[in-house]
C-alpha cells in the first residue's frame, strides 16, 4: 500500500523543518508527501521548497490565489497517488511509526475505511503539554454519531477510493472541513482507533485552527452536523424533530445534549465493546 501525506501550507514555513524531518524518520517507506501552498508569501514558499529540494518523494504545488482550507485539502486528495491518505499540518509532526501503524490497521481489517489515533498537544517548541484524552474507539454504524464530543481528531488516515464514493469535501468550508470529511467517511464503513500516540499537535499564535472566532466556528460545525443529518435522512433525534432547514448552531447542539448523559455514555460503551468482540 502506498501512503500519501497531505500537507496544506499557508505561511507556516518556520515550523515545517520539523514536520519534514518527522516524515524522513518514518519506518514505513512507501510514501509520498503532497504539499499544496495556498498563496503564502514568497519567502514562505521559497523556504518550503528549499527544505524539500532534491527529495523526489515530496511534490510541491501552489494555488494561484488564496482559496481557503476546504479547497486546498480537497485538491490535495486529488493530487495524491497513494491508496491511503492522511493529513499532517506543516507546523505539526508525526511519530516514526505513525504511517506504519495506520497501514497495519488497514491491512488487518479489510473493512476499515478510516483510522485515527491518540495525539499530544505541545507548545510552540513541540514540548508536550497534555494528551488528548477524548480519543477512543467510536461506535460504528450509528446514524446518530456526529463526533461530539470530538474523538476523531488526529492522525486521521483514509482510503482514497472510499473518499471518491462520498460527496467529497465541501470546498466552501473555512472551518470544520475536517469534521465534514470524517462524518462523510464514517458513513461509508468501519472506523478504527489506533490506541497509540502518533501525532504531535503544535499550539502557537499563528495556527490556522487556533482562532478567536468561536461563534463562527460553532456555526460551521453545526451546519456540518445538520448536513450529515440530511444525508442520513434523519427526521427526529431522541424524540425531537430535526429542522428541515438550518437555522442556528444552538438548535442543532441542543438536539444532541442527550449524548452527554451518563446512561447514554454507558450504553454507548457497551455497544462499542460488543462491536470489538464480534
Amino acid at each position: 500500500m502506498k501512503f500519501s501525506v497531505l500537507i496544506a501550507h499557508y505561511n507556516n514555513a518556520k515550523y515545517f523543518k520539523e514536520c519534514y524531518q518527522s516524515l524522513l524518520e518514518q519506518t514505513y517507506k512507501n510514501w509520498e508527501a503532497i504539499i499544496l501552498d495556498d498563496a503564502s508569501e514568497e519567502v514562505e514558499k521559497n523556504l518550503v521548497k528549499q527544505i524539500i529540494e532534491g527529495d523526489i518523494r515530496f511534490k510541491y504545488y501552489e494555488n494561484a490565489k488564496n482559496k481557503g482550507v476546504g479547497f486546498t485539502k480537497s485538491k490535495l486528495i486529488e493530487l495524491a497517488t497513494g491508496d491511503i491518505v492522511g493529513y499532517v499540518d506543516p507546523d505539526d509532526t508525526i511519530l516514526p511509526t505513525a504511517i506504519e501503524k495506520s497501514i497495519a490497521a488497514f491491512q488487518n481489517d479489510k473493512k476499515a475505511v478510516l483510522t485515527y489515533s491518540r495525539f499530544i498537544s505541545c507548545d510552540e517548541n513541540l514540548k508536550p503539554i497534555s494528551a488528548f484524552k477524548s480519543a477512543q474507539q467510536v461506535q460504528n454504524n450509528d446514524p446518530y454519531f456526529f463526533n461530539i464530543p470530538v474523538q476523531i481528531a488526529h492522525f486521521v488516515c483514509f482510503k482514497k477510493e472510499v473518499y471518491l464514493t462520498t460527496e467529497k469535501m465541501n470546498t466552501e468550508l473555512k472551518i470544520s472541513e475536517d469534521q465534514d470529511l470524517y462524518l462523510k467517511l464514517y458513513e461509508k464503513g468501519k472506523v478504527v482507533f489506533i490506541n497509540e500516540t502518533n501525532y504531535l499537535y503544535r499550539t502557537h499564535s499563528g495556527g490556522i485552527s487556533q482562532n478567536d472566532h468561536k461563534k463562527e466556528s460553532y456555526e460551521y460545525w453545526a451546519k456540518v452536523i445538520w448536513d450529515a443529518m440530511q444525508r442520513r435522512k434523519l427526521k427526529t433525534i431522541n424524540g425531537k424533530k430535526i429542522p428541515t432547514e438550518y437555522t442556528s448552531s444552538n438548535e442543532i447542539f441542543d438536539l444532541l445534549q442527550y449524548q452527554n448523559s451518563i446512561p447514554y455514555r454507558i450504553k454507548k460503551k457497551l455497544k462499542i465493546l460488543f462491536q470489538s468482540l464480534f
